[in-house]
């Protein structure tokens, strides 16, 4: 039908069904541009440079992924396959800030990854088994099942926004702001914006700024 739209790749062959045998198959040429992207960036990963990479012509790669963000897809749904689930606990709320920080760990690991998880959320074979636990986590719930699946989509985005910001702070343009709030919070001729600057807790460390705000936040959406 004229204007459908293409199914996700994993509801696709995983070759064009004419041409050469397969020659990669698609977990391969994923972990060739994950390893790519956490070397150089998101922006180094096209399929021209991926195939230099591989050894192969651009074209070629188009037999297995037909666009990049088919690529981007399968990177992300890639690093689901790094959680490491246990049977729930009983304490869902210690469940899910498990989750969360092996979350945490994965995308500091692969810093190009908070951003696809903001601004294109995919969910693949990987990323279901994810959902998959979370689900069995909150099994004796009260919360609806639409608010379960809201759950799960604000643990991912909060923390890929942590993690956004965790890796900004360490930025000198960041560390250039943070100097002059606190010239103006010195200066006095912002009380409130001083008086914040002066409530910072140095030992109050962002991991437990992270627990609190998640769990906050997940309980809401959960109530």
């Amino acid at each position: 039908m004229a204007g459908q739209r293409e199914p996700v790749i994993w509801l696709r062959p995983e070759q064009a069904p004419v041409g050469r045998p397969a020659e990669r198959s698609r977990r391969e040429i994923t972990a060739a541009a994950v390893e790519l992207a956490d070397r150089e960036g998101l922006d180094a990963v096209s399929m021209r440079r991926l195939a230099a990479t591989l050894g192969t012509g651009a074209a070629s790669l188009y037999r297995y992924v037909a666009t990049r963000d088919d690529l981007l897809d399968l990177m992300t749904d890639s690093t689901a396959r790094e959680y490491r689930l246990s049977a729930p606990s009983g304490d869902w709320q210690a469940d899910l800030l498990e989750i969360a920080h092996q979350a945490r760990q994965i995308m500091r690991r692969h810093p190009w990854l908070p951003v696809l998880v903001v601004t294109r959320p995919v969910l693949g074979p990987h990323g279901i088994d994810l959902l998959e636990h979370l689900l069995d986590v909150l099994a004796d719930h009260p919360a609806d099942p639409a608010h379960k699946l809201e759950a799960f989509a604000v643990l991912n985005a909060l923390t890929a926004l942590f993690v956004q910001n965790e890796l900004a702070a360490s930025d000198p343009s960041s560390q250039r702001r943070s100097s002059y709030l606190r010239h103006v919070a010195a200066a006095g001729t912002h009380p409130r914006i001083a008086a914040m600057v002066a409530a910072a807790q140095p030992e109050h460390t962002s991991h437990d700024r992270f627990a609190t705000v998640l769990a906050r936040a997940l309980t809401g959406v959960l109530g």
